[in-house]
């Protein structure tokens, strides 16, 4: 299976943030077909959506370090 036609849902944060910016290049020169262009825009956002529920993810990890009086410790995320 090609990298293109796999499941954005499954790609580690690099690889769909790599695969975002190639379609975001190729969109930009203005060169892709009127279909070609609606097929990958819609990859692209669903590899942005992809990324941005990865930051979130990190995002809540890194929220659950609390510095401490004995220095950094962790804490479960407080959600909602």
């Amino acid at each position: 299976m090609s990298k293109e036609a796999s499941d954005p849902g499954q790609l580690a944060f690099e690889e769909a943030l790599a695969e975002l910016e190639k379609i975001v290049a190729h969109l930009e020169r203005g060169d892709v077909p009127l279909a070609d262009s609606i097929r990958i825009y819609k990859r692209g956002a669903a590899l942005k959506a992809r990324c941005e529920s990865q930051l979130k993810d990190a995002q809540l990890e890194v929220d659950q370090i609390v510095m401490g009086p004995d220095g950094p410790r962790t804490e479960p995320a407080r959600l909602g």
